[in-house]
């Protein structure tokens, strides 16, 4: 019985397609390649395609031509070989029910794995993105939804763990190329009245590269990643080490107001609750009172407290809403979206004071 778990991403491809990547990389051409290899056209085109095995011969003569040892593609060819030969045998139970709970259509529109409709590279494909041997592995580091992050989601729906894990990862994958500085709390507080200015800018693509510089100055990674289907969480934080902390952010609503309200909730766990506070709403942990305080944090800092009491008087008074967000110094969409919160304006008043925003297409 072949072990699923010994076959990586590449492996799972014929070696044509390194053949074919080297001789690009080489700028070697399909007529010089035949050649150096002694070989026919068909037998090279062959070779390209995946149809020809590589035996010794070819091995070597590879080699020499590409570079790597024979060992190099003898090795890939047979681990190329036992996949086919795994590819169409049905999978366990257990590998089965794994996958079912994944949302592999959305993790293959985002491009987090590669398109397949076979089970078995699917099954690769997720144990390769989850960096995991195997589903046990997985069940074991991925148990428990709470031990994932601290979630701000819509309390109507409860968080699917595959999907929440597959977001998390996604994200935590993006956080290895942002350079942060050591984490640092105080620095942190600091930079947060740097960072509610940038509310005032409508343009994502001018604000988000500034949120990121800000908060990676601070120790913090900030990843925006589009929810697969099953996750409706519009932010979260974690520590991936003790000197980086990481906060998502998923532009679930895509509106301004939805935007900063949840970047500063989270920011809020990550300084009154730092490294011990790992939370999701609506799960068997569910902290009523953390997340309570984040929520305090977020729109006391937007709107500080001893302005609050004005909100109730401007109801549907379009220019005592701009005039208040100007003195506020926060975007006139985050006003109206408390207005709509308390229950002092309907859901549907003022709604072009909000900044819209949308995905670029895939």
């Amino acid at each position: 019985m072949l072990e699923i778990s010994k076959f990586n991403h590449g492996s799972v491809y014929p070696p044509g397609d390194t053949i074919s990547d080297v001789l690009e990389e080489k700028q070697i051409s399909f007529s010089d390649f035949a050649d150096m290899l002694g070989a026919s056209r068909s037998l090279a085109n062959s070779l390209l395609k995946g149809e020809a095995r590589i035996n010794e011969d070819l091995a070597f003569r590879l080699s020499e031509i590409l570079g790597a040892s024979p060992g190099f593609w003898l090795r890939r060819e047979k681990m190329y070989v036992e996949f086919l030969e795994l590819e169409n045998s049905p999978l366990s139970d257990i590998d089965s029910q794994w996958l079912s709970e994944l949302p592999i259509s959305s993790m293959q529109k985002f491009g987090w794995i590669p398109k397949s409709r076979t089970p078995a590279r699917n099954l690769i494909n997720c144990l390769n993105f989850f960096d995991v041997v195997n589903v046990a592995s997985w069940r074991n580091v991925y148990k428990s939804a709470p031990g994932l992050a601290k979630f701000r989601t819509s309390q109507s729906f409860t968080p699917q763990l595959g999907a929440v894990a597959a977001w998390i990862k996604q994200c935590e994958t993006e956080a290895d190329y942002i350079d942060c500085s050591p984490w640092n709390k105080a620095i942190f507080l600091d930079s947060l009245s740097e960072i509610k200015k940038l509310t005032l800018e409508p343009d994502a693509n001018i604000f988000l590269p500034e949120l990121q510089r800000i908060c990676a100055n601070c120790g913090v990674a900030v990843v925006i990643a589009r929810t697969p289907s099953g996750c409706q969480a519009s932010g979260a934080t974690k520590f991936i080490s003790e000197d980086k902390a990481l906060l998502m952010l998923s532009f679930r609503y895509l509106s301004d107001d939805h935007f900063w309200f949840t970047f500063f909730h989270e920011a809020g766990h990550l300084i009154l609750h730092g490294e011990d506070a790992v939370f999701i709403e609506g799960g068997d942990d569910y902290d009523d009172a953390r997340e309570a305080e984040a929520n305090a944090f977020s729109q006391n800092y937007l709107i500080p407290p001893e302005f609050a009491h004005e909100l109730p008087t401007l109801k549907d008074n379009m220019r005592g809403v701009l005039r208040f967000a100007k003195r506020m110094g926060i975007s006139p969409g985050i006003v109206v979206g408390q207005l709509q919160h308390q229950g002092i304006i309907k859901q549907n008043h003022m709604q072009r004071l909000k900044v819209r925003y949308q995905w670029a297409e895939e």
